[in-house]
């Protein structure tokens, strides 16, 4: 294939890409990557194509020609580590064609797709099982600089403006101009001129090529810019025009984007906007790749390969065959064997499968990570079954003590394959001893299983063990910690939030949930979901995962529930009336806590004998917490309990 220009991810000796964008051809096939914007890569193309036509003495493309070649081709845009392919969302088959070339030059990995707002994109990955090609846009403040350092790109000349890869469009800043004002007069008067035609054009997306920063920023600014007159060859008027530009765009600049560096964090994250802006964006949000997902859950999905299912069989992404091929370290942690796995267990239960999508909860939502656990125990399943409207989506979690996890304790294999399996025991027990005392989890928990190697420390290294995990269905709605502040100003959602709240801080008091490690409060810290009626306001509380039940179950009521009153400590200067909120909540804390503990004593024997059948251990069994936890309950004055949580409050 001919290559105009420079080979992909070639650089320049202080390291920096030769080429931030390519255009790939197909009609003749070819790749450009010289300097400039794709229009122009374009245009050298057909010349490059009639100069060897006339060399062969042939000739020159029509007008017809031309367009075709212009017609059959995909945009490409290089970061320092990957190739980006800009679809045509009507032409996604050029997209797909152009992912198969480069797939000739650089490692699949190394290849994302943009534009995935639109559906047509979105549906034509996902059906693929490649929803980890869908280039992300960054989420921490590290990846944040990056793309922004990254994102620093000439045109023909220098680089002086910031590029959105998913609209075309290069954006100059007022920092930008000062530094074209300091070139010598010929390299500024084309810098200059660069700018000027670039901010009357557009792309094939019909975005701008050159843009303004920040995007609301006056147009009066563009004027002065339209007013510089180029024809004069005087190089004191030029300059003093653009320099008079430069003022009016300062003066025009809010105080907090005038100091242009990643340190300033309105205008990293102004830029960052920005740069991530998709063309013609609407409401429409990363959540909508899988339909009604919360967005703060969404941007955690570290989507990896997993197979495609074509005519009814799967094939695995070829990825894994290079990751074991040559033991890359980054291919190893990118291709997870565990979603093979995964993957393999649904298809042995269900045999018709049209896609399935795997992705990995990269933090926990909820808390620091526990330093000593295994990265990546939480898993999401986007899943369709053929013939199916919609796809399904389910949350997998891993059994935190498994058997690897005992073996990386020194045990024994034995001793560790028989804590394993009580520990799965112990871990639905508390989910059934939840569920009798009311708390509102999913309805429906599956349990899988398969085998994989141990690669731990122990003697056992090599061996073949089993890895349990548990699967729910993603429950749809916000979680109480990521409810926007302003949805407290309307008092009728402060109060349905209050109560709904205090209902669930009883049942959460009542089986003492507690991080294992830190002994932390686990309540509002992203486990209750709260699902909205139709007229906005919170008319469901769904606890996702009874994670920490029963750590805490010695202690009395009123030495825990202190943290129990920054549920609404937190939230006091966003609520109108705030003795009202917490008058609400403590209401409804007191009413649920007497109705647990009327149920109980109503039907004591079914509760006492739940578990009588288990393991009776002083030391800590699970059913030995049972019995203390209905024996907390049984003897406390929930009026009592209340006044300390007012208490608490009010201190």
């Amino acid at each position: 294939m001919k290559i105009l220009g420079e080979p992909i991810f070639s650089r320049n000796p202080d390291g920096t890409l030769k080429s931030r964008i390519g255009t790939l051809f197909f009609r003749t096939p070819g790749l450009v990557t010289q300097k400039g914007v794709h229009a122009m890569q374009r245009i050298a193309w057909v010349k490059e194509l009639n100069r060897e036509r006339m060399a062969a003495g042939r000739p020159e493309l029509t007008e017809r020609e031309a367009a075709a070649e212009w017609a059959d081709s995909a945009d490409l845009l290089f970061t320092d580590d990957c190739v980006l392919i800009r679809p045509d969302p009507d032409r996604m088959d050029l997209a797909l064609k152009a992912d198969e070339v480069l797939q000739t030059l650089v490692s699949k990995r190394r290849i994302r797709f943009l534009n995935t707002h639109a559906a047509k994109v979105r549906d034509a990955l996902r059906s693929r099982g490649e929803n980890w090609r869908m280039a992300r846009p960054p989420q921490s403040g590290e990846e944040i600089d990056r793309a922004i350092e990254s994102a620093h790109v000439a045109i023909q000349h220098e680089p002086v403006y910031y590029y959105n890869g998913n609209t075309g469009t290069r954006y100059l800043t007022v920092g930008g101009l000062a530094r074209v004002a300091a070139l010598p007069y010929d390299a500024f008067r084309a810098q200059v001129l660069e700018i000027l035609n670039g901010l009357r054009a557009h792309n094939r997306l019909g975005q701008p090529e050159i843009s303004l920063f920040p995007a609301d920023l006056s147009p009066d600014v563009r004027e002065a810019f339209n007013a510089v007159d180029l024809e004069t060859q005087d190089e004191g008027v030029l300059r003093a025009a653009i320099e008079a530009v430069a003022t009016k765009w300062r003066l025009a600049l809010p105080a907090s984007l005038r100091e242009e560096t990643v340190a300033n964090f309105d205008w990293r994250n102004t830029m960052s906007a920005l740069l991530s802006r998709r063309p013609n964006e609407t409401d429409v949000g990363d959540q909508d790749l899988i339909q009604g997902i919360s967005p703060e859950f969404y941007r955690q999905i570290e989507w990896l390969p997993g197979g495609r299912v074509v005519d009814g069989q799967l094939l695995f992404d070829p990825l894994f065959d290079e990751a074991q091929r040559t033991q890359d370290p980054e291919l190893l942690e990118l291709c997870d064997f565990r979603v093979r796995s995964i993957i393999f267990n649904l298809l042995r239960l269900f045999g018709t499968v049209e896609y399935i999508n795997i992705g990995r909860i990269a933090h926990s939502l909820a808390r620091r990570p526990v330093a000593g656990h295994r990265r990546g125990n939480v898993y999401i399943v986007q899943y369709k079954e053929v013939g199916k409207e919609f796809c399904r989506v389910f949350v997998i979690r891993f059994q935190k003590w498994g058997v690897a996890e005992h073996l990386d304790e020194g045990k024994d294999l034995l001793q560790a394959i028989l804590e394993a399996s009580e520990y799965a025991d112990y871990i639905l027990d508390r989910r059934l001893a939840c569920r009798q005392l009311g708390m509102n989890l999913p309805h429906q928990v599956g349990f899988g299983q398969f085998t994989e190697k141990y690669l731990g420390h122990n003697q056992y290294h090599g061996t073949t063990v089993r890895a349990f995990y548990y699967m729910r269905s993603y429950i749809h709605g916000v979680a109480s910690d990521k409810v926007p502040v302003d949805r407290f100003r309307n008092p009728a959602f402060a109060h349905a939030f209050a109560t709904l709240m205090g209902e669930a801080a009883a049942l959460d008091l009542i089986v003492g949930r507690a991080a294992t490690e830190t002994g932390e409060c686990l309540f509002d810290k992203n486990y209750e979901v709260l699902q909205y009626g139709p007229d906005g306001l919170p008319s469901k509380l769904v606890v996702t995962d009874h994670a920490g039940s029963f750590v805490k179950y010695r202690e009395s009521f009123e030495e825990l529930i202190g943290p129990y009153a920054d549920v609404v400590r937190r939230r006091e200067r966003f609520v109108g009336d705030f003795a009202a909120f917490a008058k609400t909540y403590v209401q409804a804390f007191q009413r649920r806590l007497a109705a647990v503990q009327s149920a109980y004593r109503a039907h004591r024997r079914g509760f006492d004998e739940l578990f009588l059948h288990r393991p009776y251990d002083q030391a800590g069994s699970g059913a030995f917490r049972w019995t203390s936890v209905l024996k907390r309950l049984d003897v406390c004055d929930p009026a009592a309990v209340a006044e300390s949580l007012k208490k608490a409050i009010q201190a």
